[in-house]
């Protein structure tokens, strides 16, 4: 298989898997029968700490990363499932005010990893893009910060989340805001258009992060920043995980080594490129249920119970050390002047 065809193979497993979601919140079937969903602890977070948590250590366990079945999408913030609105409290990133006024269709529909507004620093009358914009929860919460002066624009390459987004931006009023269907791998924007970009547990699922870099570079003008909330690895992980096109979906499969993604953005052109904070997922203890999402045959079935510990072990990996290489990454960067 070429590598464009396994990237366009990965871009319509995700996109299916966030138009799945989307389709949900507009009264639409799913594009694929819908799964039991799955139990969770209370205390599981989705990619990211809870505001509770976020300045300490995770605590968090990990079945909020696991798939019920082969192909299935995941229980993760970062992978829509059936139990999504179970999984994807907003409330585990944003604060109340920040909540205030906006619908379900809005909070419930939230798959990130964090809040990139947090860090932003977005002024009056900026012009702000959102890559992976989803239902729009950032753009409507950026929207606020730049007011009437400003404009956001939401880019989304899902059909069925643009739909939802842009529902939700005439319910809500927000005038300021518009979303554009499109890939950030080639964004339909022109050159130096925007002051600020922002995404949130969407740039790990792109199959070519070297182009999402340099068109983000491209489109901010001089002085410009970038934001973003996203999901990176600490080494490298198992080939089995890498494998599994659902995996993509989650945000795991498609993360990056730290390092290398950091060194993405600084050959893109960016500078200071900083990590405001780093989250691991804590595994203190793994079930052979939670190994599932970890573990994938090589005609990609998935391996359960001991044989799922067998295959992490000839990857030379232990299901704690599998989860203590996940982190969720807060990350500053800018355009020179």
């Amino acid at each position: 298989m070429s590598e464009r065809t396994q990237d366009e193979k990965i871009k319509e497993a995700v996109r299916q898997a966030y138009g799945d979601v989307a389709r949900r919140f507009v009264g639409e079937p799913a594009s694929s029968p819908a799964k039991e969903p799955v139990e969770r602890p209370s205390r599981s977070s989705c990619c990211g700490p809870s505001p509770a948590t976020e300045a300490s250590p995770r605590s968090d366990d990990l079945s909020a990363l696991r798939s019920t079945t082969a192909g299935s999408a995941q229980s993760s913030c970062c992978g829509p499932s059936p139990a999504v609105i179970e999984c994807s409290e907003a409330a585990r990133f944003y604060s109340a005010a920040e909540l205030t006024g906006l619908p379900e269709s809005v909070t419930e529909a939230s798959l990130g990893c964090g809040n990139p507004i947090a860090i932003a620093s977005l002024q009056p009358g900026e012009v702000v893009l959102d890559l992976g914009s989803g239902g729009g929860i950032d753009c409507f919460l950026a929207a606020r910060s730049v007011g009437p002066t400003g404009r956001v624009i939401g880019l989304d390459m899902t059909p069925d989340m643009i739909k939802l987004a842009q529902r939700n931006a005439k319910t809500i009023g927000a005038a300021n805001v518009e979303f554009r269907l499109g890939e950030m791998e080639d964004m339909p924007l022109p050159d130096r258009s925007v002051d600020v970009i922002i995404s949130n547990c969407v740039i790990n699922l792109s199959p070519d992060k070297d182009a999402v870099f340099q068109e983000a570079y491209r489109v901010l003008r001089p002085g410009g920043r970038m934001s973003v909330s996203d999901i990176v690895i600490q080494g490298e992980l198992p080939q089995p995980v890498r494998e599994r096109l659902d995996a993509w979906a989650a945000c795991v499969a498609g993360a990056l080594d730290e390092a290398v993604y950091l060194d993405k953005m600084r050959l893109a052109g960016f500078e200071d490129v900083d990590v405001l904070s780093r989250e691991f997922m804590s595994t203190d203890e793994v079930s052979e249920d939670d190994l599932r999402f970890f573990a994938a045959g090589q005609d990609g079935q998935v391996v359960e119970g001991e044989d799922a510990l067998a295959l992490l072990a000839d990857a030379g990996i232990s299901p704690q050390e599998l989860g203590q290489k996940i982190a969720s990454v807060k990350v500053t960067a800018h355009k020179p002047v």
